[in-house]
């Protein structure tokens, strides 16, 4: 699926860049290592003190992990993001889910 021009795959790459210049901690699990450590089953995003967590399950579709890394934009670095070029992609999709989770 395409947004804005944009594969599914080059969202989600965009989004973990903006995450980690952004300081947002993401952890992309394997599907081993999830069963291994009983990890989440579903993708989520928590502050923890002063920083936020960011879970992407591997089970999950890449929709869905491109919603969360999204949201945790939104929702815990809206500053940062403000003086941030990004494809216009890509700031559609963080304010789409913005919007909703309002």
């Amino acid at each position: 699926m395409t947004e804005g021009g944009m594969e599914e795959r080059a969202q989600l790459e965009a989004l973990l860049a903006l995450a980690d210049e952004a300081v947002l901690e993401v952890r992309i699990l394997s599907s081993a290592a999830a069963a291994r450590e009983h990890a989440p089953t579903g993708s989520a995003a928590c502050r923890v003190g002063a920083r936020v967590w960011v879970v992407l399950a591997p089970d999950d579709p890449l929709d869905h992990q491109i919603e969360v890394l999204a949201g945790a934009l939104a929702r815990y670095r809206a500053e940062f993001l403000e003086g941030r070029f990004m494809a216009p992609a890509i700031r559609e999709r963080i304010e789409r889910v913005d919007r909703r989770e309002r």
